[in-house]
């Protein structure tokens, strides 16, 4: 009986010393802060007309120009809202997925993907590998080419519905051998209204000398914008008004510019120009595109599509940390750096 008390005794003892080594332990995993939700992601279903392709482009290209019609490859990935809006905003307007079926062949390619991509010039690459290669930093990116393969015009990221319809009428109407991009949707902006463009305490003002900036150790952000711009008034009342892209902004040499106007601009290279020729010489398409630059007057990246809060916070940040110099690719940069602010508990919206 005594040894039964003793044997029950040290289990007492040996279960109050776990208990008090585990204690510390559990505490610490209590106060650990929880992994932060990820919101916003939304899958993509495209059409059946897209086209089944071998991905031989040279084979896509011929194809296509015998039915009259022109190939455009659309980058993508995996849960992208700004590919279902794609779908869901552009292509379910009937004028214009008629448009699109009745001129142009499509080819998805998933810009992680390991299938093997032919190009027109006959080299061989994986779809990640070639998404690579075209520095495909956004999706959806599209690349339209015309009948010999030529690029004729590349988008970089979601559009709306009337800018996106203006870029089909640009490259079906076969207008670029009469005039850029740049031009077309400037006689399309022809007779707009000339409403002011929004201010912000952060941009510098006039005379605008980049040069003078370059070299410093400030990045330079130039906001190329237009009168009576519906996406300019989104970006400004929605994206710009967020407390962070603020800050971010506020650590930057930012300049407006009317993307039509004559206002004298010395860019980062120190050549005398206007905005708009600025504009033009840069191949910025269409309003509003935020060009950035590194503080030695670099272009590192821009955002030239429809991106919300988070994207854009990133955008800057990916240039004013500096990761640009160790990450190039902006997509497996904009995961990392949502994975880190979920680790902290706090929930990424990629869609806010």
């Amino acid at each position: 009986m005594a040894r039964s008390q003793t044997r029950n005794a040290a289990v007492v003892v040996l279960l109050i010393v776990v208990a008090w080594v585990s204690a510390p332990v559990a505490a610490a995993q209590d106060d650990a802060p929880k992994l932060g939700r990820f919101l916003g992601a939304k899958p993509a279903e495209y059409p059946a007309w897209f086209k089944q392709s071998f991905l031989e482009f040279s084979e896509d290209v011929r194809e296509a120009a015998a039915s009259n019609k022109r190939l455009m490859v659309m980058f993508h990935q995996d849960n992208c809202p700004y590919c279902n809006a794609l779908v869901e905003r552009n292509l379910s307007q009937k004028h214009i997925e008629d448009k699109m079926r009745e001129s142009f062949e499509i080819i998805a390619i998933n810009m992680w993907g390991d299938r093997e991509v032919l190009t027109v010039e006959g080299q061989s690459y994986s779809e990640k590998a070639f998404a690579e290669a075209l520095r495909v930093q956004f999706t959806p990116t599209l690349i339209f080419f015309n009948e010999t393969g030529e690029m004729v015009l590349r988008l970089n990221g979601y559009l709306p519905p009337r800018q996106f319809e203006a870029a089909l009428d640009y490259v079906s109407q076969k207008k670029e051998s009469e005039l850029s991009y740049t031009d077309f949707v400037a006689l399309r902006a022809a007779g707009s209204s000339s409403k002011k463009l929004h201010s912000q305490d952060f941009f510098s003002s006039p005379p605008y000398d980049l040069a003078a900036a370059a070299g410093g150790d400030r990045p330079i952000a130039v906001f190329f914008e237009q009168g009576d711009c519906p996406n300019c008034d989104t970006l400004h009342s929605e994206v710009m008004n967020d407390p962070q892209i603020r800050e971010l902004a506020g650590k930057f040499t930012c300049v407006q510019l009317d993307m039509w106007s004559r206002v004298p601009v010395v860019t980062p290279a120190g050549d005398q120009t206007d905005a708009r020729e600025w504009a033009k010489s840069l191949n910025v398409k269409y309003a509003p595109s935020i060009v950035l630059f590194d503080a030695a007057g670099r272009e590192i990246i821009r955002s030239e599509a429809m991106f919300k809060v988070f994207h854009t916070q990133s955008i800057f940040d990916y240039v004013l940390s500096g990761a640009y110099k160790t990450q190039r690719s902006f997509q497996r940069y904009i995961s990392a750096r949502a994975e880190h602010i979920r680790e902290q508990g706090v929930d990424v919206d990629i869609w806010k």
